[in-house]
């Protein structure tokens, strides 16, 4: 029997399955964050949102997420499939990138709670520092975690 092919990045962010779904909190989740519903958002929809973020700005992944549960009447968006999907437009961004495409999802911009770069983007933090930089952006190290100087004050609007 021969090996399934590996799927690539691109296949993987367009490939939504039956995403977004709302879902009910329950369990510690209810306890925690009280009664309502979560969404788990398109990979597709997170990609489109990290598109949004102009060049000089930038967004974090609960910023995404407020976003997400705003448009979806839900309570919250689930930080787990947010962060995961967040990853794979980078991953597949990189992929269009390596393939020639001039236009991608600007990644970089996507920052982990309180300005902090995503050693999990394509390329680490050399890539996703180089980047910033280039827009303008301080960076410094906090013992091996690093982070956008002020991030708040070039944090993008979402239009909805």
């Amino acid at each position: 029997m021969a090996a399934k092919a590996k799927r690539s990045w691109r296949e993987k962010l367009a490939d939504s399955k039956d995403f977004p779904r709302l879902e009910a909190m329950n369990g510690k989740m209810a306890e925690r964050f009280g009664k309502g519903s979560f969404v788990i958002p398109a990979p597709l929809e997170v990609d489109a949102l990290m598109r949004q973020v102009p060049k000089g700005k930038l967004t974090t992944i609960n910023d995404l997420r407020e976003v997400l549960a705003r448009r979806h009447k839900a309570v919250m968006a689930c930080p787990i499939c947010t962060g995961i999907f967040a990853t794979i437009a980078a991953r597949a961004a990189d992929e269009s990138e390596s393939a020639g495409t001039k236009n991608i999802t600007p990644y970089w911009r996507t920052l982990k709670l309180k300005g902090e770069l995503n050693p999990k983007y394509p390329g680490g933090i050399e890539n996703i520092a180089t980047r910033l930089r280039a827009e303008g952006h301080k960076i410094v190290q906090k013992g091996k975690r690093y982070f956008i100087v002020d991030y708040e004050k070039s944090l993008a609007i979402f239009g909805e």
